[in-house]
């Protein structure tokens, strides 16, 4: 059985029908005792980081996710919510991943000889992800797109799988035992996000 956990923080419905398309079925749920006998879990998200931990402390989730020892996948805000602490509204989070979390700063355009768009805030679009180094995201080919919103990122650091580049470089992908995280929409990347959620549920 795959969870996908329920909180307060969307693309719940997205995630499902990426799984049914990869001919793998969920459970949504909030519920504990549900989420400890899954066999996977994942953990998306779209939204702000203090409301979203706030709300899983409320409920006891941010206890029940960091003691899961099977594969677990956070996605997006799920990812940034698994790292240590985020810049956005200085959430203290999971620190299941050491790394941090950052306002992406707007890149100043060149002056001369012709001006350049700065590359804007959020990152909205598909991009590359490189230096891969985890079974989750194995035969994926050289340099694979994929799918990113975000206005925040994790750090590189110890547990950097994947790595992309946007203003600089950071952590695309994370990994720490049991829990990897993408900061990429697997549910969002045609044929690469297949991929990469059908080796997430053969883990």
């Amino acid at each position: 059985m795959t969870v996908v956990i329920q909180y307060n923080a969307g693309n719940i419905q997205s995630v499902r029908y990426a799984l049914s398309r990869v001919g793998a079925g969920c459970t949504v749920t909030d519920d504990p005792a549900l989420i400890r006998a899954a066999d996977r879990v994942i953990f998306p998200g779209v939204g702000e980081a203090s409301t979203a931990m706030a709300y899983l402390r409320e409920r006891g989730l941010d206890t029940v996710i960091r003691s899961l020892t099977q594969p677990v996948l956070g996605i997006c805000l799920g990812m940034q919510l698994m790292c240590a602490h985020s810049e956005e509204n200085n959430a203290t989070c999971l620190g299941i991943f050491g790394e941090s979390v950052r306002r992406f700063r707007p890149a100043a355009a060149p002056a001369a000889p012709r001006p350049a768009e700065a590359a804007k805030v959020p990152q909205i679009g598909w991009n590359t992800i490189t230096d891969v180094q985890s079974p989750l995201l194995s035969g994926l080919g050289d340099e694979p797109f994929v799918y990113f919103v975000h206005s925040y990122y994790a750090d590189l650091g110890p547990h950097t799988i994947a790595t992309t580049d946007y203003i600089h470089p950071y952590s695309a992908a994370l990994q720490h035992g049991n829990f990897y995280g993408v900061q990429f929409h697997p549910e969002k990347s045609a044929a690469v996000g297949e991929r990469i959620l059908k080796n997430f549920l053969s883990l």
